[in-house]
């Protein structure tokens, strides 16, 4: 059964804040292979004008997509997850993430369209900092496969 249309614009409560650590950090920029001493460093990221080591940019794919689960899991969407991969994913930065930050995502259905037999559902993620001020927005893509026989 295809994605209802009318979810488009449902808004989800913001998260639990996320504690960015250094150590989260390195370890994300160790696991992708990035080496640039602005996420290794804290005297290199303040060199280059940062409160502390920064995130790679793709690091915040870890709290936007725990917040997203609130889409995946709301029953009355009927997301069947099993079915689900990931489609694309983009991010819009006003700063970078950096070591201290304390950071809520709150998610919303950006789109829901059907194509070939599959769901495409969009979610975006809001992200903003412990006083309010946004730092990045992630859009994120599903694919909801079709089920066979569909």
């Amino acid at each position: 059964m295809p994605l209802d249309p009318s979810f488009v614009g449902r808004t989800y409560p913001p998260t639990t804040p996320y504690e960015v650590g250094r150590e989260k950090i390195r370890e994300f920029a160790e696991a992708i292979g990035e080496t640039d001493p602005a996420y290794l460093d804290p005297e290199a990221a303040r060199a280059l004008g940062h409160p502390d080591v920064i995130a790679p940019p793709t690091f915040p794919f870890a709290i936007t997509y725990r917040a997203a689960a609130q889409v995946v899991e709301d029953p009355e969407l009927k997301l069947d997850f099993s079915r689900v991969v990931h489609g694309d994913q983009k991010f819009t930065y006003t700063r970078p993430v950096a070591a201290g930050d304390l950071l809520s995502v709150t998610v919303s259905i950006e789109s829901v369209k059907s194509m070939a037999g599959n769901d495409l559902i969009t979610v975006r993620g809001e992200v903003y900092d412990a006083d309010g001020a946004h730092v990045v927005t992630s859009m994120m893509m599903l694919v909801v496969r079709a089920a066979e026989g569909e």
